[in-house]
């Protein structure tokens, strides 16, 4: 089990890195008037795909700690 809970980590860091930057979000943290950080970007193609699996991988991620504190 927490060889599992190790390769869902690997998988999901590279899901993480692999997303695209949203460096426009930046400008809520400067001063800017413009949220960004919060904006409603429709993500489209690979883009949604990935952001998908990043947050099942997510979800699994958590519920295999859970899993794994309740049975030790």
């Amino acid at each position: 089990m927490d060889i599992l809970l190790l390769v869902v980590a690997g998988i999901l860091i590279v899901l993480s890195l692999l997303q695209g930057g949203k460096s426009d979000g930046l400008s809520a943290f400067t001063g800017s008037n413009d949220l960004g950080l919060f904006a409603n970007t429709k993500e489209r193609g690979p883009q949604k795909v990935i952001s998908n699996m990043t947050m099942v991988m997510g979800i699994l991620f958590f519920v295999l700690v859970i899993v794994i504190r309740l049975t030790d």
